[in-house]
């Protein structure tokens, strides 16, 4: 299984979220302007990643008077299972990753991309998923 979306967020903070149709099984490398309600959940997070990453970058760059115009990120989920699997229906553990491609736009010294490359692990989507997170769940009874 694998999923690609790509985020484009521009120094106003206008920001398109590109994604193939999860409806149409042919459209893998057709990328379209998606809206929330057609994301998948893996698109979701990929998206929230992206944009969290762009955000960060664009108030850094604001900050330090960097000309930054636009940041572009392709983001890419792959869960595999193990090769040549035997008895799959016992696998409880895939081999997952998100791949990101990052790309800026305006007049910036190698210098400074660098230095936004590395500002751009520093975002908290990108830490939670590196580093993991408990999160509990309770039932809740219907309100009467």
């Amino acid at each position: 299984m694998a999923e690609k979306v790509v985020v484009r967020m521009n120094s106003e903070f206008r920001t398109e979220v590109w994604a193939p149709d999860p409806h149409d099984p042919e459209s893998d490398e057709i990328l379209q302007i998606m809206h929330i309600h057609g994301l998948t959940p893996y698109g979701m997070l990929m998206s929230s990643l992206g944009t969290c990453t762009a955000v960060l970058l664009h108030s850094y760059a604001q900050h330090h008077k960097l000309n930054l115009k636009e940041v572009e990120l392709v983001i890419q989920y792959q869960r595999v299972f193990a090769e040549d699997c035997e008895r799959c229906e016992e696998i409880d553990e895939y081999n997952e990753r998100i791949e990101q491609e990052i790309m800026f736009t305006g007049e910036l010294s190698d210098e400074q991309r660098e230095k936004l490359f590395l500002i751009s692990r520093q975002c908290p989507v990108h830490k939670m998923l590196e580093q993991g997170m408990e999160v509990k769940s309770k039932l809740i009874r219907e309100l009467d």
